[in-house]
This record gives structure tokens, C-alpha cells and sequence, in this order.
């Protein structure tokens, strides 16, 4: 079990720790960030968090109190819609079911607490996993965006995806 807390500046230091590269960067953050991902550019986005446009969160392990992940959610409140992003597991929790631990409780929050009707995201189509826990969740392709990127010489495609308001709830359910 996850019970989620605000991210805050302080956590800068252990999300820069989890990212060891630039494909790691590019795979968590897209291209909102370059690489040396340094302390300034997580304030700045530190900083968004604490605004009506967006809400980040770090994942903390219930019974230990642990930090085993991070999530944001970007808020369209004029269309009643979020895009779910920078999700990232801890490197030594990976494997062990965190992310949908993790992500349970955003996405409950972007639909109940937010009131969101719809929450979207994009995916690297090659990042597997991710791409199954999203689909376990009741996330849907809605597009695919080819050759979006270019790392180490090979083309990388990104899925669109989304999860209705509707469908969280017979997921989250069922």
C-alpha cells in the first residue's frame, strides 16, 4: 500500500538520485528537463507543483514510511481534463507492484478529489512495462505519435493515451 504526500523541494535530491542518465530522463520526464539534470530545473519544477496547474506527489510505503515513487499530474481545469506524467518508481522498489500502488491513489485523486472527467498521458511505445501497468488501470491508446524522439540512433514512438472518468471507476472497482 502508497499513501501519497506533496512533493516539495526537499525531494529534489532523491528524485536527481533515481535518474542516472539522459535516456533515463527523456524516458521519465519526455524533454521537459536536460540532461545534467541539476537542482535548479526540479525547484522551478518543485515550484509549478505548488500551484492550481499542476500537483506532484512522492509515494510513500505505508507500514515503513519509505519513499518508493513519484507522480504528477498537469490540470486543465477549463476542460476538466489532467495529464498524468513523470511517474518513477525507485530504483530498488521496481518490480514489486509500486506503481499501481502508486498510482491508485493519484488517479483517485485526479477524479474524486480534482474532479476530473478525463486523465491522459504519454508513454514511450517501447517502455513496456509502463505500458501495461497503464493499460491495467484502464488507460486506452487514443493515438500513436511516431518517431518523436531520437536517442542512440534508433527512432522512438510515443503512445497518447486516456482513462475516462467512467471507465476508472468500473477499473478501480472491479
Amino acid at each position: 500500500m502508497v499513501e501519497l504526500r506533496e512533493f516539495a523541494a526537499a525531494d529534489v535530491p532523491l528524485l536527481m538520485a533515481w535518474i542516472a542518465g539522459p535516456t533515463e530522463l527523456l524516458t521519465w520526464a519526455g524533454p521537459a528537463f536536460t540532461w545534467p539534470l541539476d537542482e535548479s530545473q526540479l525547484a522551478e519544477y518543485a515550484a509549478e507543483s505548488a500551484t492550481d496547474r499542476r500537483r506532484s506527489w512522492m509515494g510513500l510505503e505505508t507500514d515503513s514510511g519509505r519513499v518508493v515513487g513519484h507522480a504528477s499530474l498537469r490540470i486543465d481545469a477549463a476542460v476538466s481534463s489532467g495529464r498524468l506524467g513523470r511517474v518513477l518508481v525507485a530504483p530498488q522498489a521496481r518490480g514489486r507492484g509500486y506503481g499501481t500502488a502508486l498510482l491508485e491513489p493519484v488517479l483517485t485523486a485526479a477524479f474524486e478529489e480534482l474532479r476530473l472527467d478525463r486523465v491522459e498521458l504519454g508513454v514511450f511505445d517501447h517502455n513496456e512495462s509502463a505500458v501495461r501497468l497503464y493499460e491495467r488501470l484502464g488507460f486506452v491508446v487514443d493515438r500513436v505519435l511516431p518517431d518523436v524522439e531520437r536517442v542512440d540512433g534508433r527512432p522512438w514512438s510515443a503512445l497518447q493515451m486516456v482513462l475516462e472518468k467512467s471507465a476508472w471507476g468500473r477499473t478501480a472497482a472491479g
